[in-house]
């Protein structure tokens, strides 16, 4: 079974790594709803895999947003001036969420995952041919935004960009400096979170072997390693493919796999 789970990893990430370079989704919205159908299949209790694939998706996550965020860096996307105010917070945010996700039962977390995807699907069909401008807010409420997205982001294990771009680009902030932002928030949130899952993981019983707290190593880092080789694909073809179709096509997905996950 180790090696069904492992190879559907790989073949997790190249999707998860495509898509990302692609429509600059982050990985977890996918992530998570299939490490619940695998983890299983490696002995994982039903009451521990919701908790599980959150922490591992988080785990994956600080690899491919650390990435993301030195190219970033190098295209001067990345206001650092803002971004530090912001990246302590959401850091702070994610610990707790956490913390909070190992307090919840199966079903609540569940439920609450399934119910933010959808409203993130929704926002995306809504938002793609909107482009109001607006002047940028005091820091504190931009801060408070990112507060917000490290919980909601740790208890649902994505980097957080699926909440912090539309945010911060409808609130005034340039869309490449939301990017840069988003991403190098990501890696606070993925390094922060994941870090909260180990340590409320620790001494679970019921974790198959090879587990660091609530991560399931062998499965982080197959998707670790596909995704990073399929990401510069899903880049090059992004100026090529109809990304508003894409798009439509991917939220629609989204909301299918949410109602999934709630109906059992």
């Amino acid at each position: 079974m180790i090696t069904t789970v492992l190879i559907s990893c790989l073949i997790l990430g190249g999707i998860v790594g495509f898509l990302a370079g692609l429509l600059g989704i982050g990985g977890g919205l996918i992530i998570v709803p299939a490490l619940v159908y695998l983890l299983p299949m490696v002995g994982v209790d039903h009451e521990v895999v919701m908790p599980m694939a959150l922490g591992t998706s988080l785990g994956a996550i600080v690899i491919t947003s650390t990435s993301a965020a030195f190219a970033h860096h190098r295209n001067s996307n990345i206001p650092w001036l803002l971004a530090r105010k912001l990246m302590s917070l959401v850091a702070l945010g994610a610990l707790i969420g956490a913390f909070i996700a190992d307090s919840l039962s199966r079903e609540a977390l569940t439920g609450l995952f399934s119910f933010v995807v959808i409203l993130l699907a929704a926002y995306m069909l809504l938002s793609i041919n909107l482009s109001k401008e607006r002047t940028v807010p005091p820091t504190y409420i931009l801060q408070t935004l990112s507060f917000i997205t490290g919980i909601i982001s740790s208890l649902m294990g994505i980097a957080g960009g699926a909440i912090l771009v539309p945010s911060l680009s409808f609130f005034g902030v340039p869309v490449l400096h939301t990017i840069g932002i988003a991403t190098a928030c990501g890696v606070m949130v993925a390094l922060f979170g994941s870090l909260g899952y180990i340590i409320t993981g620790i001494g679970t019983a019921n974790l198959p072997q090879w587990s660091l707290g609530y991560l399931y190593l062998p499965a982080l880092l197959a998707i670790v390693v596909s995704s990073s080789i399929f990401a510069p694909l899903g880049v090059k073809f992004a100026s090529k493919l109809p990304i508003r179709t894409l798009k439509k096509c991917f939220a629609f997905f989204l909301i299918a796999v949410a109602i999934k996950m709630v109906l059992g």
